[in-house]
């Protein structure tokens, strides 16, 4: 049933005229009663008209693009694909030709702001949403996630996941394009063990993401295979998908194993801290110690020695993506398509020196 502004009005024990006022911010009104009508409006997921109230099943041309960092060329690269989609012909034909807004929300990875977007979307029903990245793996977080695109879906806004994993239980999303990050990691570690390397070090992402879960998994599998299971968790060091990251937890493999040939880490940008340490170390890439990333963004082939990683199709991905948004191609079968990763063998990572 839909919720009205008198419905809201009623939970907070304010006048409908109040609750306008408050969500309209043109009246001034007490700190006090503002918090209530918001706390009421939250409890009763009220939903705003924007600029289309006075067509009340229709979506307007604004479309979300939901990121962790827009400064992480790996959430950029897709964000920009997505827009190149989604702003239609680019031929000056405006509304008529199909053209959308798109704007980039930027939620630093915290699991309450990705929910205040979504909700603020909803209220100015947006025509589509594409959510780029790993998820949080909280169930109540997940569970969240759900019920708001439900209700976006619900609202005819298309929802599309971009480098995610599906949302169990979630109908409502168009298409979520996955990466292969599992068989990527896997074939990573399985490059560094083909080369004769047996203590690798994993320096990963944040402990709660499905990204850093995927990947890990990946290289302990290949571990496993080879027979060298049993000090993952040594060996294994959490942290942001950032450079200061990189370097810090390299420092601290060192310090807990000082005989590792080889670091695989999260991402690309978490590979260029990892070499900053083990040169400061006074230490050789491949030479003394291989580096490996993920993900394969532009500076990887510019670095020296030139970073093996694995290539993810981000661009490719974020162009599907904002063409599933706008109704431009078909969704995959059962709405699930899996992209392949692809290794890239380059200078940072060589056999393991003897003696």
């Amino acid at each position: 049933m839909t919720v009205t502004l008198a419905d809201v009005a009623a939970r907070a024990r304010v006048s409908p005229a109040t609750v306008s006022r408050v969500l309209n911010g043109n009246y001034p009104v007490a700190a006090s009663t503002r918090e209530r009508v918001l706390r009421a409006v939250d409890d009763l997921d009220y939903v705003l008209n924007g600029p289309a109230s006075a067509l009340a099943a229709a979506t307007s041309d604004l479309v979300g693009i939901l990121v962790n960092d827009i400064a992480d060329p790996f959430f950029g690269i897709m964000a920009g694909a997505a827009q190149t989609e989604i702003g239609g012909p680019g031929d000056g034909s405006g509304r008529a030709g199909g053209e959308k807004l798109a704007i980039v929300c930027n939620t630093g990875g915290s699991p309450e702001r990705e929910l205040t977007y979504l909700t603020l979307l909803q209220r100015q029903r947006a025509a589509a949403v594409i959510l780029t990245g790993g998820a949080v793996e909280d169930p109540a977080h997940q569970a969240a996630m759900s019920a708001k695109l439900a209700k976006l879906a619900d609202a005819g806004t298309r929802v599309v996941l971009c480098g995610r994993p599906p949302l169990p239980d979630s109908e409502a999303v168009v298409a979520a394009l996955a990466f292969d990050n599992r068989v990527g990691g896997r074939r990573l570690t399985e490059h560094l063990l083909s080369l004769g390397h047996r203590r690798i070090g994993y320096v990963a992402g944040p402990l709660e993401r499905t990204t850093t879960r995927h990947r890990l998994e990946g290289h302990r599998d290949a571990m496993r295979a080879a027979g060298l299971a049993g000090d993952e968790e040594r060996l294994t060091v959490h942290g942001p998908y950032d450079r200061r990251s990189g370097y810090d937890a390299t420092l601290e493999l060192l310090r807990r194993e000082p005989e590792v040939t080889a670091v695989v880490a999260a991402n690309d940008t978490v590979a260029l801290g990892a070499c900053a340490a083990i040169r400061e170390s006074g230490l050789r890439i491949p030479e003394d110690i291989s580096v490996a990333g993920f993900d394969d963004l532009p500076f990887s082939v510019d670095a020296v020695p030139a970073l093996t990683t694995v290539r993810l199709p981000l661009f490719e991905a974020g162009a599907r993506a904002g063409r599933l948004a706008m109704g431009k191609e078909t969704p995959p079968p059962g709405g699930i398509a899996t992209i392949a990763a692809e290794l890239m063998v380059r200078g940072s990572t060589a056999p393991p020196r003897v003696g």
